[in-house]
């Protein structure tokens, strides 16, 4: 009695590789640059960050009732053992003040206001926000680098 063999020949096994390939390569393109939209996403996390952190600095001035030039040639609070430096009773536009207070003096850098991630391609220009300091009897503002829209997409940061 003669028994009957099942299963794939090498031949439809190759054939299955190659079509897949094929995909593949079409696939891979698509899917290939998620860089952008990593760096937009870490953008956004801080911008987040940022911005609640300048509620609490702001909140606890209020509650400590520190005013203008009571600690002497910079006005700071303390938070979480971190002096924050401040102005107007808000974190100034450095990284002693709205970096600190987020926790983002490891991971970001501030220039003129501009925050960006540290790392960030010298090309890559937009991808970041900007913070602006509180003016007197006013409230810090928050922008995105060249007057883009917030939050900050993977198109910035291409």
């Amino acid at each position: 009695m003669k028994k009957q063999q099942s299963g794939f020949t090498m031949i439809e096994l190759i054939m299955v590789i190659v079509i897949l390939g094929i995909l593949a390569a079409f696939a891979l393109p698509k899917f290939a640059d998620f860089g952008s939209d990593a760096r937009a996403a870490s953008i956004n996390g801080a911008l987040g960050s940022a911005k609640s952190a300048s509620a609490i600095v702001h909140s606890a001035v209020l509650a400590k009732g520190v005013t203008a030039g009571t600690s002497g040639a910079a006005d700071y609070i303390t938070l979480e053992g971190k002096q924050i430096t401040v102005a107007n009773g808000y974190p100034t536009a450095d990284a002693a003040g709205i970096l600190a207070a987020a926790g983002l003096e490891n991971d970001f850098n501030i220039t003129s206001g501009t925050v960006v991630q540290k790392g960030t391609p010298a090309s890559i220009t937009t991808c970041g926000f900007v913070y602006t300091a509180a003016a007197a009897n006013g409230a810090p503002s928050f922008s995105a680098v060249s007057g883009g829209a917030l939050p900050v997409t993977g198109a910035n940061c291409q």
